[in-house]
């Protein structure tokens, strides 16, 4: 079999000078069998170059192509090498193009995936063609900049219902048509077919819409009237935003299985992972996540849909602008108020870490040259730092000049394609400030500016100087916070002032004001910037003893940031960090910043940076850590909190006894009783500890049948502490291919445990062949997944370091395979520096 091509920026380019593409017409039938579906394409296109004799290509990855037609006349489906068909003699003008093929399913989430439904037999399908997957479900010119309008006819089993970009309409004999699309590029266009479950309603005019599976209906129906408000409330207030009405004809949100993404941007029909259709207890910022992501995706029908990427070295304009607009917009138009502090302390950090990686890369990259290299940049940084950059943007130029901008942009270049040059010069038009030179600083380096206060007091005038500890930086625009004593109160600390000031890009900033040295000074309180911050001595101090009296969320926020990278650079022990969060967090009122704190403290420091010598005291300060917020919240009016504490309380358990209580119980005393996320996190830690079996795993999954049981059960058997269990778990992760995305996710999340080291150490080195071995069979979804979950984390020694690194140098990984590792033994070597110093 023939490898597959990459697209390249040169191809690309070329492609889209010779080319222009009015219309595809496209006819699935979905009926055909549980492992293919056939594929019908007509493209409509013309050859724009004035030569008689030009050559081209289009792609398509089938099973079986089974006959292609140029303008009547047929071509050899034999000379489709990989997934590449040649089109050679093109003549200018107008041309069609017919394929037939039979195509695969997927069960890795790419293409068109397939899954049926454990807790009732049935079966869904639908499309992620993002990126390159558009060439497994029908012949395509895959690339951003060769928009054409879509016209989609699908044949689909009898009960079945089928969404897609448009509208459609039931023509019988399970035969269904889209309303033709507006321009649109090839990785949006979608399809979901399946015996969906629907809430419908309709707001200014246009169909809305909720769908999921029939198992979830009564999941989504508690559910949708927040969903729905969450929806309109943030629709109205984009069309308050953005000049440009919402450009397509419906708008459908589908929660589909086994989604790798958290969510996809289909004009007119987005998709979701269906665990956002929440079948167990949550917190109020698990919901506030949901809500951004609708918010987020909801930005990209504007931007990325309506106005696309001409090519994908300006994926962030994609994506940091959807990231940024979703907090911002959850914020303004829902009752989630508080959402820069989930950021703060959730989405930040991911940026954080990956520009102090090997593999880090500026905002807006220059030379992207495949698609390959392209998928690579899905990031923390296309993410996290591209929405930090442009909040960093807009405090610097003022929202109302951003959006003057942002509207400039659109009107320019809607249903077309653009260029960050083309984004620089519509803000550029909107103000008089070097928005050009601002880009150069901001998008194009890379790496983390680190921002350290120097303070001192003399004749009643305290003085400051910020320093950029690695010299050269780019401009930011922070806050200075100063805090003194609340005399009133041990814990407490008053805001004395708040003020701006403007960092140069060289050189230190000197500040001097009357009155007394400030009890704790916070730069960047407010969190407007993008980079860390360190603390004066009496600050920290101060942090010590006082943090949970800080007043606002998005202070605490910044300083938990601080306190986490700076055990990440080995300038803060991590018995300290811990210290800190066993003072503090009892007393913390704020759902995300206890949760990400907790999630630090135990899948960092107790799992990695802690020698396994001092995890378990580490694991007894959280375990006190979480009895005491339980206690804090019998009274039952923190029950969010309580469910953070618990949730917790059982990942940390080092000894069986009290958590298989509460499973025997079917509660914790005082609340909550347990649902089946609560049941399945006490049993997979009961697996761990060796204190439950395959009896009680098989007793569960019978009582819980669901997606969300069977994956369940597949983390508890990959966690039994017994060599036939792991050897059972690996052979299904790397040799029986069996797996499907979350499967295979599941499994390799109970794979790995610190408290086995030694059983599981004979894996170690066989995860470097194996790894290779399975990324290049199955594809980046399996690859990413593989590097991501599978990868043995837990192995924090110089030997496993070493294996890697050679895997590196001779086994050829594939991309997605290799940019996981180099990330992860990256992380490695930083847990071995942390663990040194």
């Amino acid at each position: 079999m023939a490898c597959m091509s990459v697209l390249t920026r040169d191809e690309a380019h070329n492609r889209a000078q010779l080319l222009d593409v009015h219309r595809y017409t496209i006819e699935l039938d979905l009926t055909t069998g549980d492992d293919t579906f056939d594929s019908h394409t007509l493209i409509r296109f013309t050859v724009l170059t004035d030569q008689d004799d030009t050559d081209t290509f289009v792609e398509v990855k089938p099973a079986e192509l089974r006959s292609v037609t140029l303008d009547g006349h047929p071509l050899d489906p034999g000379t489709l090498h990989g997934n590449r068909l040649p089109l050679k003699g093109l003549t200018p003008g107008e041309h069609e193009l017919r394929l037939d093929a039979t195509m695969h399913y997927s069960r890795t989430g790419e293409g068109m995936h397939r899954f049926t439904d454990p807790a009732d037999g049935e079966t869904y399908v639908y499309t992620q063609l993002f990126m390159d997957d558009v060439q497994r479900v029908f012949a395509a010119f895959d690339q951003p900049d060769l928009k054409a309008v879509f016209e989609m006819t699908v044949t689909a089993p009898h009960n079945w219902t089928v969404l897609a970009n448009g509208i459609t309409e039931h023509l019988g004999q399970g035969r269904w048509k889209a309303a033709p699309t507006p321009l649109i590029s090839t990785y949006l266009v979608a399809v979901a077919a399946g015996p969906w479950h629907t809430v419908s309603t309709e707001h200014r005019g246009l169909p809305f819409a909720l769908h999921c599976r029939r198992s979830l209906a009564p999941h989504l129906d508690a559910d949708a009237d927040e969903l729905l408000d969450i929806t309109r409330s943030c629709f109205d207030r984009y069309h308050e935003k953005f000049q440009e009405p919402y450009p397509f004809d419906s708008y459908d949100q589908a929660f589909v299985p086994e989604f790798n993404a958290g969510a996809m941007e289909n004009p007119g029909l987005v998709t979701f992972r269906d665990e956002f259709v929440f079948r167990s207890a949550v917190t109020d910022t698990q919901r506030q996540t949901r809500a951004m992501v609708i918010a987020h995706e909801m930005a990209h029908m504007w931007f990325g849909d309506l106005v696309t990427l001409t090519w994908w070295d300006d994926i962030w304009l994609n994506e940091s602008f959807a990231e940024y607009m979703g907090y911002q917009t959850t914020a303004e138009a829902t009752r989630f108020a508080d959402t820069w502090t989930d950021f703060g302390i959730t989405r930040k950090p991911w940026g954080y870490d990956a520009d102090q990686r090997p593999s880090t890369h500026p905002v807006a990259p220059e030379n992207v040259q495949d698609t390959a290299s392209a998928l690579l940049n899905f990031d923390g940084i296309s993410y996290a730092k591209g929405a930090s950059a442009l909040r960093q943007l807009v405090t610097w130029l003022g929202e109302k000049d951003f959006l003057a901008g942002i509207n400039t942009h659109i009107d320019r270049h809607k249903f077309a394609n653009a260029t960050l040059a083309d984004f620089i010069d519509s803000l550029a038009s909107a103000t008089d400030r070097d928005v050009h030179a601002w880009a150069d600083a901001w998008l194009r380096t890379t790496g983390v500016d680190t921002l350290t206060p120097q303070l001192h007091t003399d004749n009643g005038h305290w003085h400051l100087a910020i320093r950029h500890a690695d010299g050269d930086s780019r401009p930011h625009r922070i806050t200075l916070g100063l805090y003194d004593h609340d005399l009133d109160d041990t814990r407490g600390l008053t805001l004395r002032t708040r003020f701006e000031a403007d960092l140069p890009t060289h050189g230190d900033t000197t500040i001097s004001a009357p009155g007394p040295r400030p009890a704790l000074l916070v730069l960047n309180d407010g969190d407007l910037t993008y980079a860390k911050i360190r603390f004066d001595d009496e600050s920290f101090r101060t942090i010590q003893t006082r943090l949970s009296g800080l007043p606002d969320p998005l202070t605490r926020a910044v300083i938990w940031n601080a306190l986490r990278d700076a055990v990440r650079d080995g300038d803060l022990p991590a018995t300290t960090y811990l210290d800190i969060a066993r003072t503090h967090l009892p007393h913390e009122t704020d759902l995300a910043l206890v949760q990400g704190a907790l999630t630090f403290a135990t899948t960092h420091l107790a799992d990695r940076y802690v020698t396994p010598e001092q995890r378990p005291a580490a694991l007894t300060t959280l375990t006190d850590l979480c009895r005491d917020l339980i206690r804090r919240t019998e009274d039952g009016d923190h029950p969010d909190l309580r469910l953070i504490a618990v949730r917790h309380r059982i990942d940390t358990a080092a000894h069986p006894h009290t958590i298989a209580a509460w499973l025997a119980d079917g509660t914790v005393p005082g609340g909550p009783e347990l649902d089946p996320e609560l049941r399945w996190r006490i049993l997979t830690r009961l697996a761990v500890l060796d204190a439950t079996d395959e009896t009680a795993i098989a007793a569960e999954l019978a009582h819980d049948p669901s997606a969300t049981g069977q994956e369940g059960a597949a983390r508890c058997r990959a966690a039994l502490p017994h060599e036939d269990a792991k050897a059972r778990a690996w052979d299904a992760m790397f040799h029986t291919d069996d797996l499907s995305n979350y499967l295979f996710t599941a499994t390799a999340q109970g794979f790995w445990q610190p408290e086995q080291a030694d059983l599981v150490r004979p894996y170690v080195a066989r995860y470097y062949k194996d790894a290779v071995a399975l990324a290049a069979r199955r594809g980046p979804a399996l690859a990413e997944a593989a590097g991501r979950w599978a990868f043995p984390a837990h192995a924090v020694d110089p030997e496993n370091l070493r294996l890697g690194e050679k895997s590196l140098r001779k086994a050829d990984p594939t991309p997605a395979l290799r940019r996981k590792l180099v990330d992860q033994l990256d992380d490695l070597a930083r847990a071995l520096r942390v663990r040194q110093a």
